[in-house]
């Protein structure tokens, strides 16, 4: 991956860890199925009535809203709501690198190297070493819930992929236009009317500034950045990154939330990071397999690859080519060959079309 790639990556796992700490506050104001709801419902107005409508086919569209968003953050915001504490959530749910590797080998036959797969366990060691730092100190239920959260967002990593929009912003709007209705349908169903309309009637500075927070920053930014790194790079390079919310997630806990973070779960961040750097495909031959998106912006790289593709092409059309031993000869040539004159190539020259053999003289004096 480019280095700007990577650090846009390195970004948005800092926003998706800071946002653990962010949801754990917001399900103080919300229960957890209509806060989702809100989440979705403000990321997508009014901006899906400025953008046009998404680049790729609506089932990709409704796939990814209904699996990223009523899937992932409704399970992930049910199992926080139960008593999954913000740091250990942002660890378990980070799995979804497995699960995305595993579905992108099954879907898109993306089958990652010796060096990723070695990367790919140091990460996931250092995962396993935070979980026996933290214990398993909920309730069983939520670490479930959770998990099938990070298998969600598995699913959704790889629809994102085969969709391959052009513009990862507007499709990440009309993505989060789909789950509000099915989340809102939820909430009054198993969370009550009464319950949601307390909540709203409740709602305080606070309470907005955590909506707009997981909605603009975390959700439209954060994944139209994440569907753009996912179209330019295979799914089981990207997504090692996320073993990087932990770290911000854990962190930022501990800041605002007290949670302790002891020595043990720094040695498991160290590990995560390891990982990573085996796994974020950094080497010489990057560039040999992908050419370099052009700069200015994330607009301008996703045409990138299209506008290499266009160069290459004119520069084949324009580049110089060997002789072609088929060509037909210059005018007047054959003219001179009756259909009988035998033709032998070069021996000096290999490689030379073939030329005309020596004519007999036309007299014998």
């Amino acid at each position: 991956m480019r280095p700007r790639h990577i650090a846009l990556a390195v970004l948005v796992a800092a926003l998706w860890g800071v946002n653990f700490v962010v949801i754990e506050l917001g399900l103080d104001h919300f229960p957890p199925l209509l806060f989702s709801a809100l989440r979705f419902l403000v990321a997508a107005v009014p901006a899906i009535f400025l953008l046009g409508r998404p680049s790729v086919a609506w089932k990709w569209v409704v796939g990814v809203g209904l699996v990223l968003g009523v899937g992932k953050f409704g399970l992930l915001f049910i199992g926080m709501d139960q008593g999954m504490p913000a740091g250990l959530s942002s660890l378990v749910l980070q799995v979804q690198a497995v699960f995305t590797a595993l579905f992108a080998a099954l879907a898109l036959a993306e089958r990652p190297g010796r060096v990723r797969l070695a990367g790919m366990a140091v990460a996931l060691a250092g995962i396993g070493v935070a979980a026996v730092d933290e214990g398993a100190g909920g309730p069983v239920l939520a670490f479930v819930l959770v998990v099938g959260a990070a298998a969600c967002w598995g699913v959704s990593n790889v629809l994102t992929r085969r969709a391959a929009p052009k513009d990862a912003l507007t499709f990440m709007v009309w993505v989060s236009a789909v789950p509000v209705l099915p989340l809102l349908g939820l909430s009054l169903l198993f969370e009550g009317p009464e319950r949601d309309a307390e909540a709203l009637a409740a709602l305080d500075w606070s309470g907005a500034g955590i909506i707009l927070f997981v909605a603009w920053v975390s959700t439209v930014f954060g994944f139209g950045a994440w569907g753009f790194l996912l179209r330019q790079y295979p799914a089981s390079s990207v997504a090692p990154f996320t073993l990087l919310v932990p770290v911000f997630g854990m962190s930022s806990a501990a800041l605002v939330l007290g949670e302790e973070v002891s020595p043990l779960r720094w040695c498991a961040a160290a590990l995560l990071v390891g990982g990573v750097a085996l796994t974020s495909g950094v080497g010489p031959g990057t560039a040999a397999r992908r050419p370099e998106p052009a700069a200015g912006g994330v607009a301008t790289a996703a045409a990138g690859s299209a506008t290499a593709s266009v160069l290459r092409a004119a520069a084949d059309t324009h580049a110089p080519r060997p002789a072609d031993p088929a060509a037909p000869p210059p005018p007047g040539a054959s003219a001179s060959r009756t259909p009988s004159t035998p033709t032998s190539p070069d021996p000096a020259r290999p490689g030379t079309p073939p030329t005309a053999a020596p004519r007999p003289p036309a007299r014998a004096e």
